[in-house]
């Protein structure tokens, strides 16, 4: 009996989509973000999370910029730009003490579209 239940539960888990693993990367990281700037004054957890946020949007600059990105390509480029201005950003909150705030704002509103591309409410 319980050989079945295992059975009828692996098969019950959803599949996950790309956009969905892409929406979960940026939710944990958010997180992270979140939680290190709510700490406020953890530099080890803040550098951890701006290394990790940085390392996301990174992957995300090299697939926005490939040739054979299906994305109209201006919305590549207001990724790109993004890209950059959080790389620019997470220097600025790791030597000057910037505020992580708008690095969630824009991993929010990333994960706002993934969300809407979606179907989700």
């Amino acid at each position: 009996m319980q050989q079945a239940q295992a059975a009828y539960r692996t098969a019950a888990t959803p599949i996950r989509t790309p956009r969905s693993a892409e929406y979960e990367a940026f939710a944990r990281i958010t997180g992270r973000l979140k939680s290190a700037d709510a700490a406020n004054g953890r530099f080890q957890d803040m550098a951890g999370a701006i290394h990790e946020n940085r390392r996301l949007w990174a992957i995300l600059a090299a697939d926005v910029a490939g040739d054979d990105n299906p994305l109209p390509k201006e919305l590549r480029a207001r990724i790109l730009y993004l890209a950059e201005f959080t790389r620019q950003h997470s220097g600025k909150v790791l030597r000057a003490g910037a505020k992580a705030q708008p690095l969630i704002e824009i991993n929010t509103a990333i994960m706002r579209g993934l969300r809407a591309g979606a179907g989700a409410p």
